[in-house]
């Protein structure tokens, strides 16, 4: 779930660089890193922590240039450590190149096998340089080397690549994670999100197309969609969770996403009967006011966020969310008192979290809670890019709904259907999503994972597989 940012000739590259990087700044937190062209040579600077910590004015300072490419990380494949942190910067027959990666490879392991025995020596355990090694083995035009690397990785990626001379943006044919293009005054930007264009005054042209290509070389942009054509499969997830409230992907502004789902949950759950919707912050907010909208039960801030407190769902380690979880959130006292309340989340990954928020509630005196989802549960792991990665993980893969709000101490617990998420979602497209984290039945192989295999084909759709877990 990392985030990538790209900007072409401007006079304030490493500038508006570092404020697109901030403005992603919620889909990673582990390290930063931007890279520079200028005279026929990479400039980089990478560091663990986040933006504010990684770079200062005298530092952008030395990024010379006038194109760059940025990097936030959040870690799928490969430890938080600095030899993974991106952009990734090599020399190759190409000449100079960086890379940045949004996603997750799903036979980066095997590929990676094969090119071990074939003598190739790899820097760092992220599965983002086997795209490295694969270019590396390839003549020509660096665009048709990328074009040709592609062809053999599955998977989810976002990638920007950065030579001396071209800016080449590139996303899988399922479109699982976004990238959108714009614009500033003659200049080309590319981001994960459009809060990163807005942050800068970029006009969003539009998003990168799921298998396009694009090349920016002096100053010209051409696309090429060099893939078969594959039923899309945008990752739902970035709707419910993981995108800013402000962005606008697949077509929809997230804000209005949510709200709907929450409106959608508050239809499947009539006659509750409750005094307050309180939601979850940050990401709940939305969603708790499309279920007041349409439940009509007055929506209350009841939890308080510390926002020097960063995102528990995305820590490296269970052990530091739970402590982020506990300094993250505390209830308003006088307004829980003696209460009924919906509690609102867009949804329950582990439980740890969700059980620590419900017993705070319990010692506020509040005197119901039933918490609804604005999901469905998360039964299977994600091989495209959230931290996932063991079904054991899940609370829902393992327990019943009832265990769930046995474990939660709520004495209620509803989660939004599949049909009524994709539906809120869908903007006219509800088939256009990946569902695996809810269906277990996945877009493209996964042969790196050996609990995976294939399911049967689904029309003219392309193989669908299915997880056995």
């Amino acid at each position: 779930m990392c985030g990538i940012f790209a900007i072409t000739d401007h006079p304030e590259t490493a500038e508006l660089s570092n404020l697109g990087l901030f403005a992603l700044q919620h889909r990673g937190q582990e390290s930063a890193g931007i890279v520079t062209t200028h005279k026929g040579e990479l400039f980089a600077h990478v560091g663990m922590g986040l933006v504010s910590e990684v770079f200062s004015r005298t530092l952008l300072a030395t990024l010379t240039g006038r194109t760059a490419i940025g990097h936030v990380r959040y870690s799928t494949t490969g430890a938080s450590h600095l030899k993974n942190a991106q952009p990734l910067v090599f020399k190759n027959i190409h000449g100079p190149m960086a890379i940045a990666h949004n996603g997750n490879l799903t036979n980066a392991m095997e590929v990676r096998a094969k090119l071990e025995k074939r003598g190739a020596i790899f820097q760092s355990s992220t599965d983002s340089e086997v795209i490295v090694h694969l270019i590396a083995r390839h003549q020509g035009p660096v665009e048709d080397a990328i074009i040709e690397s592609l062809r053999q990785i599955e998977g989810a990626y976002s990638l920007l690549f950065l030579t001396p001379e071209k800016l080449i943006a590139a996303r899988d044919p399922y479109g699982f994670r976004p990238l959108i293009l714009g614009q500033i005054g003659k200049s080309y930007v590319f981001a994960s999100e459009t809060s990163a264009l807005n942050i800068i005054k970029a006009q969003v042209v539009r998003e990168v197309e799921p298998g396009e290509i694009i090349i920016v070389e002096g100053g010209k942009l051409r696309s090429v969609k060099p893939f078969k054509p594959v039923r899309p499969a945008r990752c739902v997830f970035e709707q419910v969770y993981f995108a800013r409230p402000d962005s606008n992907i697949f077509g929809r502004n997230v804000q209005a996403v949510r709200r709907d789902l929450g409106r959608a949950l508050a239809r499947e759950m009539q006659g509750i009967k409750a005094d307050i919707v309180v939601p979850v912050p940050d990401s709940g907010v939305s969603a708790a006011l499309g279920f007041s909208d349409v439940s009509k039960i007055p929506f209350e801030m009841a939890l308080v966020r510390s926002h020097y407190v960063s995102r528990t769902f995305i820590k490296p380690t269970q052990e530091l969310r739970e402590l982020a979880a506990e300094l993250k959130l505390a209830p308003v006292v006088d307004t829980l008192k003696g209460k009924r309340i919906v509690l609102i989340d867009d949804s329950i990954v582990r439980g740890t979290t969700s059980r620590k928020i419900t017993k705070s509630l319990r010692a506020a005196g509040v005197r119901e809670i039933h918490m609804a989802i604005s999901s469905p549960p998360i039964v299977s792991p994600c091989y495209y890019g959230i931290d996932t990665p063991r079904a054991g993980e899940l609370i829902a893969n393992r327990q019943s709904i009832d265990e769930i709000r046995k474990f939660l101490d709520v004495d209620s617990l509803h989660y939004l259907t599949l049909e009524g998420m994709l539906k809120a979602a869908g903007a006219g497209d509800p088939e256009g999503y990946c569902t695996a984290c809810f269906t277990k039945v996945y877009p493209t192989p996964i042969p790196d994972y050996q609990t995976a295999e294939p399911a049967k084909a689904s029309g003219d759709q392309g193989p669908e597989h299915q997880s056995l877990m």
